[in-house]
């Protein structure tokens, strides 16, 4: 039966391989990314210093196009049902975007599966360049160590509880989904803030 130590060997054994997922994967997905590099760090597999570097890369990477993908959208596709359903979905999380953009994209980092359509979004409409900038960039650098550092910890976690691999992996995907449960509960109690706020004004 394998044990913790046949994972971390395979990923030393590829780790090129595997700061290149790292990159392409910050500019795709995130937090899971994140996570699990962060539990590799712990396992001696990945350096913390070195995987951190490659997040914020591919942080950077994903800021800019996601933008110019969005300016994009709006010079040719601009009344297509894609985008309806973006601004639909970042006019639901963040109902006060026109109002506070800085803060609506700062704050978007930090939900689940929101902060891609929020930067897209933000091509789209054309919200000024520098603003943006500053409000990703600084969210990033909370957002990445964060992240990485909760993996660290989950890692942690689970091989106190087993180093028998499959009962690691479960484990760690057991917090995994707790985590993605906790930020889905903290983005409606946001969602009804925003919806509060905004009745109010």
């Amino acid at each position: 039966m394998h044990t913790v130590k046949f994972l971390t060997t395979l990923v030393e054994h590829h780790q090129i391989l595997a700061y290149i997922v790292i990159f392409f994967g910050l500019i795709f997905e995130g937090e899971v990314v994140v996570i699990s590099t962060g539990i590799f760090a712990h396992l001696g597999a990945l350096n913390f210093w070195f995987s951190l570097l490659f997040i914020l890369i591919g942080g950077s990477a994903k800021i800019f196009l996601g933008y110019y993908l969005g300016e994009l959208i709006h010079k040719k596709w601009h009344n297509t049902k894609v985008l309806r359903f973006i601004e639909k979905r970042v006019s639901r999380v963040m109902p006060r975007f026109k109002q506070k953009p800085f803060w609506s994209i700062f704050i978007s980092k930090f939900i689940t599966g929101t902060n891609y359509l929020v930067i897209i979004f933000s091509g789209f409409k054309k919200v000024n360049y520098r603003q943006y900038l500053k409000a990703e960039f600084s969210s990033t650098i909370i957002w990445a160590p964060l992240l990485l550092s909760l993996g660290y910890f989950f890692s942690y976690t689970a091989l106190n509880i087993s180093k028998e691999i499959t009962r690691f992996s479960l484990v760690i995907l057991i917090l995994v989904i707790g985590f993605l449960i906790l930020d889905r509960l903290i983005a409606w109690i946001y969602e009804l803030f925003e919806e509060f706020y905004q009745n109010q004004e």
